[in-house]
């Protein structure tokens, strides 16, 4: 019976320290990334215009923005590509012997240009501005199909926690013997780097002396992986 007992908890010891070792895991996350190349783009630009009587400075906004975009559809932007992004008509004062007096208002008008044609972009940007533009606020760029690099970004994701895991497995003594756990992080998509935008505001007398340049940015498409290995 006592030789019964003791082989018994020897059973028990064997089991437990077996257990132990199936249990022990190691959990890593693995990040990877793509790069792909932008063919979209969207410029915002518009014009400030200042007067004393709020229906002249934005009668003068008005006239610009429709200059403006007769010249981008001479360009050959289509007009459906062509979008008010916002409008705005704010007051300035002047402050002389602690006394506030109107200086002027000003009225806003920004467009929002889609443009497919990358090559063209700065192309546009100076017809605006010869037409009457007098801000650039920006240029945002996209790629209209990331599902190849958000593959291959997963991909990466994978690898490098297969890598990272089988660095801590040795580390550790262990040996890797399977996947307990796997799940998807995300997968995000935005601009590698800003644009590189040398643009002048110019009047049409001095359109002919800048071009604006423009180099679209690489979009990085991420994703990230969390993993759980099985080790022994």
């Amino acid at each position: 019976m006592k030789k019964f007992f003791v082989l018994f908890i020897v059973m028990i010891m064997m089991l437990t320290a077996a257990s132990a070792m199936a249990e022990t895991t190691i959990n890593v996350s693995g990040t990877g990334e793509v790069r792909v190349s932008a063919d979209t783009a969207v410029i915002s630009l518009g014009v400030n215009a200042r007067d004393k009587d709020v229906l002249k400075a934005q009668q003068k906004a008005n006239e610009a923005i429709a200059a403006i975009r007769a010249a981008l559809i001479g360009e050959g932007v289509k007009e459906e590509n062509i979008n008010t992004e916002f409008i705005n008509i704010y007051v300035t004062y002047d402050y002389q012997n602690g006394e506030e007096e109107l200086a002027a208002y000003n009225a806003s008008s920004t467009l929002a240009i889609k443009v497919t044609d990358m090559e063209s972009a700065g192309a546009l940007i100076d017809a605006a501005f010869a037409a009457g533009a007098n801000t650039l606020n920006g240029i945002s760029f996209f790629a209209s199909d990331t599902k190849e690099a958000e593959t291959e970004a997963l991909k990466f994701a994978v690898e490098d926690a297969k890598a990272k895991a089988e660095i801590l497995a040795q580390a550790s003594g262990l040996k890797i013997t399977g996947i307990e756990n796997i799940s998807e992080g995300g997968i995000s998509s935005y601009e590698n780097s800003l644009a590189n935008v040398n643009a002048k505001a110019m009047s049409a007398e001095s359109a002919y002396d800048a071009r604006t340049v423009i180099q679209a940015a690489k979009m990085l498409v991420t994703a990230t992986v969390s993993i759980t290995f099985a080790a022994e």
